[in-house]
């Protein structure tokens, strides 16, 4: 089964995955977590071209091809593999994130965005996708409270990342068989527990 957490900046997909590894692996799963952009030698020397805070020059349909370039690579060497072998695979963001962020962020054509994720993947579609959802203002308060994580992404402005929230709630009802949403709002254990009876529903379908 793939799954993938999508959500706003600070939603705590990163910290969250982990302990979820973990939990599933103590119920008897075989399961590989990776992470978008990144997850390959390639895909993460383009992560790296991303979010570095000094490409503020990044035209959005370079950035959107790139994304698309790091996706390509991971999915072929990586998610595709592990899938046939029978494993749970569980991806930090995947191309929901390209729509939200490029196209109803970034205002781009979503027609075309979706051709573009659809040829970077193959076709491949997660079997669930969560949205840790959360107020963009309180999200971009946590990543600035860790500097390490904040990027080039992070750094655009509000009225981007309200797009994206916007985006992300409009995609959840454009396939609600697919999604399921959590509030990240609320205290990390209890998220963590929403993440955990998700997943589970799901699996032991």
């Amino acid at each position: 089964m793939f799954i993938t957490l999508e959500g706003p900046e600070g939603s705590g997909k990163t910290s969250h995955i982990p302990r979820l590894v973990e939990y599933l692996r103590e119920q008897g799963y075989v399961v590989f977590s990776t992470r978008e952009p990144g997850g390959t030698n390639i895909s993460e020397q383009i992560r790296d071209i991303l979010h570095d805070v000094k490409n503020v020059e990044m035209n959005p349909r370079a950035e959107t091809l790139l994304y698309q370039a790091a996706r390509a690579q991971i999915v072929e060497q990586v998610i595709k593999p592990r899938l046939a072998n029978g494993e749970v695979v569980i991806s930090d963001r995947y191309y929901d994130s390209t729509i939200a962020y490029q196209g109803y962020g970034h205002q781009q054509n979503l027609d075309e965005v979706r051709a573009l994720v659809k040829y970077a993947t193959g076709g491949l579609t997660p079997d669930l996708t969560i949205l840790l959802d959360l107020d963009v203002e309180e999200g971009l308060k946590r990543k600035k409270n860790n500097a390490e994580e904040w990027n080039r992404m992070d750094a655009l402005k509000v009225e981007f990342h309200q797009r994206v929230r916007a985006g992300y709630l409009e995609l959840v009802t454009q396939e609600p068989n697919r999604w399921l949403v959590v509030n990240s709002a609320q205290k990390w254990e209890a998220v963590q527990e929403d993440l955990k009876r998700a997943v589970m529903g799901r699996l032991e379908k």
